[in-house]
């Protein structure tokens, strides 16, 4: 469990306060999954809490972040290095190593 708060006025969720809480949950309810959940409680915006579930499901290779950063214009570049490293690797297990 992950609780956060003190919260300031410099950066606001949705219209929140100061008084903004979340509490964030992480369940493994399989090998292969977790139950991501978090609640948001701002009793001076909101009259009740309101919470949200995503079920998170492990994936196979690597995973690359999917942040604000530059734009994400460099995804492209980070996903064709990738490729040609898979390529390269493909190329040097073929018996010449055949291009």
């Amino acid at each position: 469990m992950v609780e956060s708060k003190n919260f300031n006025d410099k950066r606001r969720f949705q219209g929140s306060t100061a008084a903004l809480e979340v509490v964030e949950r992480f369940t493994r309810v399989a090998d292969d999954r977790i139950l991501y959940e978090f609640t948001v409680t701002d009793p001076t915006f909101w009259t009740d809490p309101w919470s949200v579930e995503i079920p998170m499901v492990k994936t196979k290779g690597p995973m690359f972040e999917y942040a604000c950063h530059e734009g994400n214009h460099d995804l492209r570049h980070i996903l064709e290095i990738y490729r040609n490293m898979e390529r390269q690797a493909s190329n040097d297990a073929s018996p010449n190593g055949s291009k």
